[in-house]
């Protein structure tokens, strides 16, 4: 006889273990079904191998500006090997909290390969064969792969894409980067931090082209003075390699051939829904994702799908949200997502995080709006870091002065953001933020500055009138 379970959750990334944790916290039978290591791509390829790495590329450069204030240390030498040890450390102990958290909640886990059949049915291909389970609901968390474009001769060159990058055995000597997203501008980063000659070809004129583009041009300025080049509204015709050097063949905007060469390629362009677990089920699709409505329900009763297999924001926080709200649903607590406060992160030197609308989408939606920025320049805090360069912008809403968007760049961003969440989520006004008080001196103070400096220009245009 088959186990039966409550809840059945396939794939055990940041949006499924965070599911079946929560489908057991409200009391139901729960498996987990997992092919690979717990954790999904973010903890094993993703987030937190890269965000190791980036530490590591922050101290490096901390060093190095450290000369110029009168604080002198000998020849740097880097170890990949320890770099890569540490990063393994790092893994391994979130890789084992996890498991700690579903033996606590009492959660089976299956290690092998789920697939979904009617009738709530999931097949598990196991090293040892094959298991059977059945499940009352079932909530697919199957993540996503690198999507690798067609270039033609990509497929006689050996390259590397965001699953495999890590496995590098030493640092390379040069880079080439197709993709100048999220992924490639922190891969690049990491690489020139580690002393590799850079290159990022992006087909779209700017790079990080999905965020605001005064942030996307300070990067762009600050990546420069790395030394990293960038090639925006390149396309890329054709690679080739030969005696392990990479070719690469771009023409720009205005026709001109690039030809690059290195001795690693990275494929950096987005990533694809893995569907793998649905080959014998017919599910409705949204362009290539599954499809779901609010409640995160697919068109298969009792089946529900949460993750970049369902496409949207594809972020590790927007997957476990998405858990939470499945788990909910499968439970029989009603409860639908809300992507409006959803804050999205880049982990390059400086950093960049936005959250809510930007300047375009606003306009864009016809909203009338307003912008405020503040300068890291003019922050105490900033200049005795010796980091200058970066911004905090606040749109907020002409009539009432509620902030609908927050974007920073900067030193520690990725950890101010939530306080611009918060205030998003509260429905808050620029009026509100700038009663805040704020301690001094420190970055967050941006924030403050923004929405005061927002309320001065708003008094001065109710006096005029």
């Amino acid at each position: 006889m088959k186990p039966t379970y409550d809840i059945v959750v396939i794939g055990g990334g940041p949006g499924g273990y965070v599911a079946a944790l929560h489908a057991a916290e409200l009391g139901k039978k729960t498996a987990l079904v997992e092919a690979d290591f717990l954790g999904g791509t973010c903890l094993n390829r993703g987030c937190i191998p890269s965000k190791t790495y980036l530490k590591h590329s922050e101290i490096i450069e901390q060093i190095e500006k450290a000369k110029e204030w009168g604080i002198e240390t000998g020849p740097l030498t880097l170890s990949f090997d320890k770099m890569k040890k540490r990063k393994n450390d790092v893994i391994e102990r979130l890789r084992g909290g996890i498991a700690f958290l579903l033996k606590q909640g009492k959660i089976d886990v299956y290690n092998g390969y789920g697939s979904l059949f009617s009738g709530g049915i999931v097949k598990i291909k196991t090293a040892s064969g094959e298991e059977t389970i059945q499940a009352e609901k079932v909530i697919l968390a199957t993540g996503s792969t690198p999507a690798v474009p067609p270039i033609p001769g990509l497929d006689t060159v050996q390259y590397d894409t965001s699953d495999t990058i890590f496995d590098l055995p030493a640092i390379p000597k040069s880079v080439i980067i197709i993709g100048g997203g999220v992924i490639g501008v922190e891969f690049a980063t990491i690489f020139s931090s580690l002393k590799a000659d850079v290159t990022i070809v992006e087909a779209a004129d700017r790079i990080v082209p999905t965020e605001d583009a005064e942030a996307s041009k300070l990067l762009a300025k600050v990546l420069k003075k790395k030394g990293i080049k960038l090639h925006t509204s390149a396309k890329v015709q054709q690679v080739q390699e030969a005696d392990g050097v990479k070719t690469v063949v771009c023409v720009d905007a205005k026709g001109k051939e690039l030809i690059l060469s290195a001795d690693t390629l990275l494929v950096s362009t987005g990533r694809r829904p893995n569907l793998s677990a649905t080959n014998d089920v017919y599910l409705d699709q949204n362009g290539p994702f599954i499809k779901v409505n609010n409640k995160l329900e697919t068109s298969m009763p009792n089946v529900y799908a949460v993750g970049d297999v369902i496409g949207g924001w594809q972020l590790a926080h927007a997957a476990s949200t998405e858990g939470v709200v499945a788990a909910n649903n499968a439970a029989g607590i009603a409860d639908q997502i809300d992507y409006k406060v959803m804050p999205r992160c880049i982990y390059t030197l400086p950093e960049i995080a936005s959250v809510g609308l930007s300047e375009d989408e606003a306009k864009k939606q016809g909203l009338e709006i307003k912008v405020e920025k503040f300068d890291f320049a003019g922050s105490g805090k900033a200049l005795s870091a010796g980091e200058p360069e970066g911004f905090t912008k606040v749109i907020y809403e002409a009539k009432y002065g509620e902030i609908i968007g927050v974007v920073m760049v900067g030193p520690h961003v990725t950890e101010m953001i939530s306080e611009a969440s918060a205030f998003m989520y509260l429905e808050g006004t620029v009026e509100e933020a700038a009663k805040m008080i704020h301690p001094h001196p420190t970055i967050s103070e941006t924030f403050y500055e923004a929405a005061m400096k927002a309320v001065y220009k708003l008094k001065k245009e109710a006096v005029l009138k």
